[in-house]
């Protein structure tokens, strides 16, 4: 499978009734990382909830690695990692099984390798034997990020990732970002957290409405991006 990792083309998404997105354009070449704004309500989760294929768009058209992500099959969804607001962990089982389950699942080579790994990774190894029902938000997300990153996924989809993290698992979290993207992987991130994003950002866009209203290439410099969120979210009122 060949082609831009996404490219979506008047992406429509409406709940009963309301429109949701409203005709996304959007396109992520392999070593981007895109960072989405907006406000509450714009679109993000559910343009991710999309990319991720955990939902159909109502209309428009999306090719992932340039298949048409209407047939969604199993190879495309297996280049696909998603962190969403929910952690997708089962919380009576433990981390470490938790991963040994989505291993079993991606067919993760040499999968208690790379699960020792991801655990030392998200600081969890000394947590790892006990329920994820017992863990904090923080560790439970820092899971979250272990177990979309388990089969090194081409596409890498976080919905406000950083929610939840310290300071360390923060500058962790980065770290692998930018290791990924420079290795060739694509992201698309969305935060209302600009300042702990732009490290691992080569791109930001603000989406608004339903619609990406404003977008910049390049490292975000905060306050050119405040103006601009400003005038957009003013202008669209």
């Amino acid at each position: 499978m060949t082609g831009d990792p996404v490219r979506a083309e008047g992406l429509l998404r409406s709940f009963a009734g309301t429109p949701v997105l409203a005709g996304v354009d959007l396109v992520v070449h392999a070593g981007e990382s895109v960072v989405l704004l907006g406000p509450n309500g714009a679109g993000k989760t559910t343009l991710l909830r999309v990319l991720a294929l955990l939902l159909r768009p109502g209309g428009g058209r999306l090719a992932l690695f340039g298949v048409d992500a209407a047939a969604a099959p199993p190879a495309l969804r297996r280049r696909i990692g998603y962190v969403g607001h929910e952690s997708l962990c089962y919380p009576d089982l433990t981390a470490a099984e938790n991963l040994a389950f989505y291993a079993r699942l991606f067919g993760v080579p040499d999968a208690a390798a790379r699960i020792r790994e991801l655990l030392v990774w998200a600081g969890l190894e000394p947590h790892a034997r006990r329920p994820v029902r017992a863990y904090s938000r923080g560790m439970t997300q820092r899971l979250a990020v272990a177990r979309a990153l388990l089969h090194g996924p081409d596409l890498l989809l976080l919905d406000e990732p950083f929610t939840g993290l310290d300071a360390e698992a923060v500058a962790a979290l980065q770290r692998v970002l930018v290791i990924l993207r420079e290795a060739g992987h694509a992201i698309v991130l969305t935060t209302h957290d600009l300042e702990r994003a732009a490290p691992v950002a080569t791109r930001l866009a603000i989406l608004h409405q339903g619609r990406i209203a404003w977008a910049q290439d390049g490292a975000p410099e905060p306050t050119a991006v405040a103006a601009a969120y400003r005038a957009v979210i003013t202008a669209r009122a």
